[in-house]
């Protein structure tokens, strides 16, 4: 019996261990393929980084066509969110919207803008590329509006007497225009100035109505296809790839983006050229992917540089040059970005202690005398769920600011109130309301800010926690 136990012990062992010493091998030899392709697993992450902003742009217009309505047409949302919109993260309500994706190929078109002296606006024009190519309004062309001839990049014409010139790098081009509202009580100013904007081909002949179809409002995408977002996520290497290859042949890259077109063509894409791969070609690329997706995760997980616990985004948005990092988050968590120069967004999740915001807490948010946010046009402050959506409250008030009857304190300073329970009647005014037990971030909005906000001089105080 001494002797037959070790041995069958042997023979029970003896398979699992062939298993491992086949698996050992595998392994190695996975390495070692995987070495010979890590040119294509570096190359896949930095091509997939640079060619995001351009892919979502086409997922992004094609979503829009299903829930939103056709291209070539401005759409007008008419009222602003409430808690139950979970159609965008992070939704304002400063501000109704007019949007339209516009396909250059079936221009040129005439852009129009009603004269306005009653209200901030700003039309961004994006390329395909998410850039900013241009951005008339209250900042630009102050109060007289204005007539543009939108064209795109091969257009070869003469400019109509009266009108501005913009030209679009690409073919595929978003407009996101904003217009200042100051609550709902507003809605009936802002919709005349919603309607003074016109979206036509040249050739047509000017109506003076907007189009019966272009009214809309904002509302939940249950039925719709899945998010941009999600679609990308969900997108297979080798379709994102070939979707890049067909894009980049009328939304061309840019001069500056040479070098990388040169490694796009070291892992087979090309404008009009979709990637033939093998095997180990879609893999080590797909890994590459894999990697850039995972690195960003982690680096949007990271404390940023704080100032008094506010972050800011970098002054480059919207104008992103070869910085393909940061346009490529950009696009991935805030897709069509304002320039700097119209607004910016502080947002912070911490109190003065580095503690996170907390709905069982009570916290001021005071702006001492003379250093309130530093605009030309206004400013709020929004609180949102850790969801980034807003929060449910009995006032319906999702953000406060200079457009609300805020009371000032005798020293002329002004206190905002952040907590889930109702403060002392004589702080209601400035009460911002969030949910009890949950955590919640603020993010601001500077909308035309000054030189001392844009450069950092000024800026947001930190959050007290109120005992």
């Amino acid at each position: 019996m001494t002797e037959s136990r070790p041995a069958s012990s042997h023979r029970r062992v003896k398979p699992w261990g062939y298993a491992l010493l086949a698996l050992g091998a595998l392994i190695t030899a996975a390495g070692a393929v995987l070495f010979a392709k890590s040119e294509h697993i570096v190359l896949g992450a930095e091509a997939y980084v640079f060619s995001y902003p351009l892919v979502v742009m086409e997922v992004t217009r094609a979503h829009a066509a299903v829930t939103v309505g056709p291209e070539n047409q401005l759409r007008r949302v008419r009222v602003f969110p409430d808690a139950n919109f979970k159609g965008v993260v992070r939704p304002n309500v400063d501000t109704l919207y007019t949007s339209g994706f516009i396909d250059m190929s079936k221009g040129p078109w005439v852009f129009e803008m009603a004269p306005n002296d009653q209200r901030y606006q700003v039309m961004p024009f994006m390329d395909a590329w998410t850039n900013v190519f241009a951005a008339p309004g209250t900042r630009l062309t102050g109060a007289a509006g204005g007539k543009f001839l939108l064209v795109g990049p091969g257009w070869q014409g003469s400019v109509p007497d009266g009108f501005s010139l913009l030209r679009s790098p690409t073919r595929l081009v978003w407009l996101i225009g904003r217009t200042q509202t100051n609550g709902v009580s507003d809605y009936p100013v802002v919709h005349r100035l919603q309607d003074g904007l016109v979206l036509r081909p040249l050739d047509e002949s000017p109506t003076g109505a907007p189009n019966p179809a272009s009214a809309a409002r904002p509302g939940p995408l249950n039925a719709a296809p899945l998010p941009p977002a999600q679609q990308m996520q969900a997108m297979s290497t080798e379709v994102f790839f070939t979707q890049l290859a067909q894009l980049m042949v009328d939304n061309p890259p840019f001069e500056a983006d040479g070098p990388m077109l040169l490694k796009l063509a070291r892992i087979g894409v090309a404008p009009g050229q979709p990637p033939q791969w093998g095997v180990l070609d879609r893999l080590s690329v797909g890994l590459g992917r894999w990697l850039a997706d995972r690195k960003v995760a982690q680096e949007l997980k990271k404390p940023r540089e704080l100032v008094r616990g506010w972050s800011t985004p970098p002054m480059i948005l919207g104008q992103y040059g070869t910085s393909y990092n940061i346009r490529a988050v950009v696009a991935m968590v805030g897709l069509g970005a304002n320039l700097p120069a119209d607004a910016i967004y502080p947002q912070t999740q911490v109190d003065s202690n580095g503690d996170p915001l907390n709905g069982s807490q009570r916290y001021r948010l005071r702006f001492n005398a003379g250093e309130l946010p530093p605009v030309n046009a206004f400013w709020s402050v929004t609180a949102y769920g850790t969801d980034d959506f807003l929060i449910d409250n009995p006032l319906q008030r999702y953000a406060l600011g200079d457009r609300d009857p805020l009371v000032r304190n005798a020293d002329g300073s002004i206190d905002l109130w952040i907590q889930a329970d109702a403060p002392s009647p004589d702080k209601r005014s400035n009460w911002l309301p969030v949910k009890a037990g949950e955590r919640f971030v603020l993010n601001a909005r500077l909308y035309w800010p000054q030189e001392t906000a844009l450069n950092g001089r000024w800026g947001m105080p930190a959050v007290e926690r109120i005992d």
